[in-house]
């Protein structure tokens, strides 16, 4: 099964190194990675996932702009009946922004430090997970 993941520079944060190392270990791994580049609203992230028929979204956000940003994205996400794509957030979350966007939906929050292998095993497992669970 491939696995196709759209990683995502939200805002007005300009810097994408981060984003674009996730990008390649992602492909690394295995997966079929798009990146969509820099500055994008969540209406263009939710577009470009519809496209491009996305298993997970993964947000890069350093601006501190997540508080907005990611519950945009997941309402955008559910009324476009796309409530099944995986969203993952990286960046420089605080703890207790990242438990709470997690009760949003988010599935999962890496702060900076987290390993590339980590990051990777997550992204195949709850891929696979979600699609096991859709398959019922």
């Amino acid at each position: 099964m491939s696995k196709r993941v759209l990683i995502v520079k939200p805002g007005l944060d300009g810097h994408d190194r981060g984003a674009k190392v996730i990008a390649r270990a992602l492909r690394d791994a295995g997966m079929e990675v798009i990146y969509s580049g820099l500055r994008q609203t969540p209406e263009m992230i939710v577009r470009a996932a519809m496209d491009e028929d996305v298993d997970a979204i993964g947000l890069s956000i350093l601006s501190g702009a997540h508080n907005a940003i990611v519950p945009r994205v997941l309402e955008l996400l559910k009324k476009e009946g796309m409530d099944d794509v995986l969203v993952v957030v990286g960046g420089t979350i605080p703890d207790e922004d990242a438990e709470n966007l997690k009760r949003l939906g988010v599935g999962e929050v890496f702060q900076p430090g987290a390993s590339l292998e980590r990051i990777a095993a997550y992204f195949r497992g709850a891929i696979e997970d979600r699609a096991a669970r859709t398959a019922r």
